[in-house]
């Protein structure tokens, strides 16, 4: 292609246009000598290149002989001032701004100018805001949920909670109300409600005063210390008028061996009428398995087949109404001795102690919503299956018997086997928290993000491996909140599914805001190629890019990050774990919503050149451009169209942030002691509307567009 061409500057001068020759090689040279003497910011660096004379006119031989390169030169007093060129720098960083730079200089235009231009485009490009947005919105955002029980330890939590598809919950005081009462004794083969108790009865007695002896627990003048379980049998004692602190002061402990998730037994040595007794008390299948005779009455016998068929009925009835039961035992042991593990066989067995701990009010109606949101609750307790089975059942987790099983189960397992067992289980009874660790890991693997509830040391595993790991505020112990991202300040498993809702609300928000920016910076740069492929004037001043990236950017960006949560956010599935944010679906948006900002921008700048007036078709462009992103605001409020509902107002951030922007912008292009520092021109008032009306327009268009994707399903 051969071009030469010879056009009139601005001042008058004449600019020679053409393809560059082997003879122009010494001219390129003393060129990018210059060009980088002067500056750093170039598509090339100073050591890129040629750097000999003969090496430059080989290249510029080859440039015009090639079929596909051109490379054009401008030549003004017959002094090389710049050029342009289709020659592959596809690689290079600094490729974005050469085209600016390079038809500024064709223009005739200052060097330092040009180049100013540039970088300024180029930070109107970026969302340099972007970061300090999504702090603000996510510290916002950790605010909200601790006013509603959830403290966020760890930022990164927020979005990882609105991305949860499985939630691992223990069921005592999460899904449950941790306030347990005794419903029912079991002693001498026979189940007597609680309030019924006979404590002139010595088998009856002799049970209740072993649950006050072997428990950890205290309630003095009302205020309750300890576990709840142990909690309940105290009071059960108080009600029917035995004071727990006079029987401990008559049969003080000599020696224990304190509770162990593993053992699932607590033992207690006390002198009862002179004789030294170790107290058991544990889970009844444990328990049976160490029990050699059975009091009855005042005689102790040996426990028979039979005697054990009727207890581990009588413990499956009680579990299957969902109660939770607790057995206990005795033996005589030695008075020198300190209690050990291996005393902890032989034993008699005394009876069973059932107790109820009803699940949450708010618990089916949260386990419900986590259902329509595509969330997989999961139940994970030490208590017997049948009872976590019942209680699962109450509040929607379990359907089928099928979908619980018990610890046991999964250490016959492998880690690939477990894999394809967890997907068909909504219930672990009898869990360790090895077998936690490896549930979570298990659904991990199977692409899911997992939340996981614990209040032990033990549990402290399995939270770190969680996704999100939440911590029990009131039970949980300190070395458990060390290790989770979320402490529950209520220890309800609601407050996770609105933690939940609140992450995938937080999430939308940043989403709304990212849309904003970047479809505004589009319409920017699309205004300023399109005026460049058709000759016009450049529409923006550097400042002009500045002025709308600090102000009329920001604080809208920021405002759509607050916007009010939505509950329709848990109708929708979680979002894949390694799905970006930059979807198809969300650049097509992006670049239509640009094209019409781009649009209305350009209509007010030709609109503004009619009469070769450039700068006032630059005022009218740079103030389009800034009302019309203040308008786009309310474009990304929603997917979907919001003008005619409530919704169009109910963001008293955005529309403060609406308001300050049209008011700085006017400002701008009406008072006459700014117009140097923005480099405007005073608009008419009807200029000045006519520049709202264009930058109005974009709402029913766009919101037209969204009505179109809405109904076409996108």
């Amino acid at each position: 292609m051969l071009y030469y061409r010879e056009i009139s500057l601005k001042d008058q001068r004449k600019c020679l246009l053409k393809n560059a020759e082997r003879a122009d090689a010494v001219a390129f040279l003393h060129y990018f000598t210059q060009a980088h003497a002067e500056t750093d910011f170039l598509t090339t660096y100073a050591d890129e290149g040629t750097h000999s004379v003969e090496d430059m006119e080989e290249r510029l031989a080859a440039q015009k002989a090639s079929r596909t390169e051109i490379e054009i030169c401008a030549f003004v007093d017959g002094i090389l001032v710049g050029s342009a060129g289709n020659h592959a720098l596809s690689t290079r960083e600094k490729l974005r701004h050469r085209a600016d730079f390079g038809i500024s200089i064709l223009r005739g235009d200052n060097i330092g100018d040009a180049f100013l231009f540039a970088v300024a485009l180029a930070v109107a490009a970026i969302p340099e805001a972007l970061s300090s947005i999504v702090t603000i919105v996510l510290s916002f955002g950790t605010q909200k949920m601790a006013k509603e029980h959830a403290i966020i330890r760890k930022l990164q939590a927020v979005e990882g909670l609105g991305s949860v598809s499985v939630i691992c919950s223990d069921k005592t005081g999460t899904l449950t109300q941790n306030k347990m009462t005794v419903e029912d004794y079991y002693v001498d083969e026979k189940s007597i409600p609680a309030g019924a108790v006979d404590l002139t009865d010595s088998s009856q007695s002799r049970l209740m005063i072993s649950s006050i002896l072997c428990n950890d627990a205290t309630n003095a003048d009302g205020i309750e210390i300890g576990d709840p379980t142990e909690t309940a049998l105290l009071n059960l004692a108080s009600g029917l008028g035995m004071d727990p602190e006079e029987v401990r002061k008559k049969y003080p402990r000599e020696s224990e061996n304190p509770f162990d998730s593993d053992r699932k037994l607590m033992a207690t040595k006390h002198m009862l009428n002179g004789i030294p007794t170790m107290i058991v008390k544990g889970a009844v299948d444990v328990l049976l398995d160490r029990t050699d005779l059975i009091q009855l009455g005042d005689e102790v016998y040996e426990i028979t087949r039979e005697d054990r068929a009727r207890i581990e009925a009588q413990n499956r009835k009680y579990s299957e109404e969902g109660l939770r039961v607790l057995a206990f035992a005795y033996k005589v042991v030695s008075d020198e001795m300190e209690l050990t593990l291996q005393d902890e066989d032989h034993l008699i067995f005394l009876g069973l102690v059932a107790m109820m701990d009803p699940p949450r009010e708010e618990s089916a109606a949260a386990v419900a919503e986590c259902k329509r949101a595509g969330i997989r609750p999961i139940m994970i307790t030490g208590d017997h299956k049948v009872t976590a089975a019942a209680i699962a059942k109450r509040i929607g987790i379990l359907k089928e018997e099928s979908e619980a099983c018990e610890g046991s189960q999964i250490d016959r397992m492998s880690d690939e086997e477990l894999k394809d067992f967890v997907e068909g289980i909504s219930v672990y009874a009898r869990v360790s928290p090895e077998h936690k660790i490896r549930i979570v890991r298990a659904w991990q693997e199977k692409g899911n993000i997992v939340s996981m509830t614990g209040d032990g040391v033990n549990d402290a595993p399995a939270l770190k491996q969680a996704d999100v790991g939440v911590a029990m505020g009131i039970t949980g112990s300190e070395v458990s909140k060390d290790a989770a991202a979320m402490i529950l300040t209520d220890d309800n498993f609601a407050t996770i599914v609105k933690a939940v809702e609140n992450g995938r609300n937080l999430y939308r928000n940043i989403k709304f805001a990212i849309q904003f920016l970047l479809s505004g910076n589009f319409g920017a740069i699309l205004a300023v190629l399109v005026a460049s492929i058709f000759a016009l004037p450049v529409p923006f001043a550097p400042v002009h890019l500045l002025f709308i990236n600090l102000l009329t950017d920001s604080l809208p960006a920021i405002a759509l990050g607050l916007e009010p949560h939505s509950k329709a956010v848990m109708e929708e599935k979680p979002r894949p774990l390694n799905e970006s944010i930059l979807t198809k679906d969300f650049l097509l948006r992006i670049a239509v919503e640009g094209v019409s900002v781009c649009a209305t921008t350009m209509t007010a700048f030709l609109i503004g050149y009619r009469d070769g007036n450039a700068l006032l078709a630059s005022t009218m462009a740079f103030a389009t451009l800034c009302s019309a992103r203040l308008f786009h605001g309310f474009n990304c409020k929603s997917n979907k169209p919001v003008v005619f509902t409530k919704k169009v107002a109910d963001n008293k951030y955005l529309i403060g942030a609406f308001a300050l922007g049209i008011l700085l912008v006017t400002a701008v292009v009406m008072i006459p002691g700014l117009h140097t520092i923005f480099k405007v021109q005073t608009l008419s008032f009807t200029q000045l509307f006519t520049v709202y009306g264009l930058a109005a327009l974009n709402i029913p268009v766009i919101q037209l567009l969204k009505a179109i994707w809405v109904k076409a399903g996108k």
